[in-house]
């Protein structure tokens, strides 16, 4: 009897639209993984690298990224990235309409994961900056949700900083789902995407981090714009924001394109389809003549 109420239950609340299911899916993801990320970051800045370094940061993004796919990947492929998803749209594999609910559902989540570091580490917070929230200086703490230009970085290498890191991003990401390759085994993709982004940090991280996705870094940059730090962290490094947004949708898109000129119109089995496709015609043809 219990068992039946229980099911009753789930039927009522299960969601029959799956684009909204898809939405909370990316939502949820995209939460995880700045909870995790971001949440690492905080750990080291907020304790003055005693609990933390650059290596435990790019741990917490590394295992974010594995959450954060295993919690949606079932459910909408786990993107929690706007990049992979517009490159997903250039290839096909997402639907032109899906792509902005997917958008919106990954900068939500990243917003609301950073009210989650936020109230998490909140007194650790004050007690750091003395209740004076600094995007710049000694004891600038903005830097824990958004990336920020190192000193020697210029506009056009930030920019292009983006544009390669996403698109390696891209490639490596459609390798190991693409099983017309070698691919990754099933079940074990999201540890290995995970480990190509431990890769990218430990080799792409010193211009400016390696945000290489516009909603890990636009949505918690407005939470701290509206939660204490204001407008000075778009202005801060020369207007710097729009550049973690604009060069992963770049990268994105070179990097489908990229992979799918070199690699994916040559796998063996697709000319093999073509070759049989390419007898049935010829045969065809020759039945008609005859």
């Amino acid at each position: 009897m219990e068992l039946g109420n229980a099911r009753n239950l789930r039927g009522k609340c299960a969601l029959r639209q799956h684009i909204i299911r898809e939405f909370l899916a990316e939502l949820l993801g995209t939460f995880v993984l700045i909870l995790f990320g971001c949440g690492s970051v905080a750990q080291a800045v907020l304790s003055r690298g005693t609990l933390g370094e650059p290596f435990t940061i790019h741990i917490g993004f590394t295992m974010g990224v594995m959450l954060a796919i295993y919690v949606a990947g079932g459910v909408s492929g786990g993107h929690v990235n706007p990049a992979v998803s517009l490159a997903m749209v250039i290839l096909g594999k997402l639907p032109v309409k899906k792509f902005p609910v997917y958008v919106a559902a990954q900068f939500s989540g990243a917003f609301v994961g950073s009210c989650a570091v936020f109230g998490l580490y909140y007194d650790a917070f004050m007690d750091y900056s003395n209740g004076v929230l600094m995007v710049t200086g000694e004891n600038a703490t903005a830097n824990i949700f958004a990336s920020y230009p190192a000193k020697h970085l210029s506009v056009l290498n930030g920019f292009a900083d983006q544009v390669i890191g996403t698109g390696a991003l891209v490639m490596c990401v459609l390798a190991i789902m693409d099983k017309k390759n070698m691919g990754a085994p099933k079940g074990m993709e999201p540890l290995v995407i995970s480990l190509t982004i431990l890769a990218i940090g430990v080799s792409m991280g010193l211009n400016c981090g390696y945000p290489i996705n516009p909603a890990r870094d636009l949505g918690p940059r407005l939470f701290t714009a509206v939660a204490g730090w204001g407008v000075e962290v778009f202005r801060a490094g020369g207007y710097w924001w729009w550049i973690p947004v604009a060069g992963p949708m770049v990268g994105g898109v070179l990097g489908a394109m990229i992979y799918l000129l070199l690699i994916e119109l040559h796998h063996p089995e697709l000319g093999k389809q073509g070759a049989e496709e390419n007898n049935i015609k010829d045969k065809y043809e020759m039945i008609t003549m005859s």
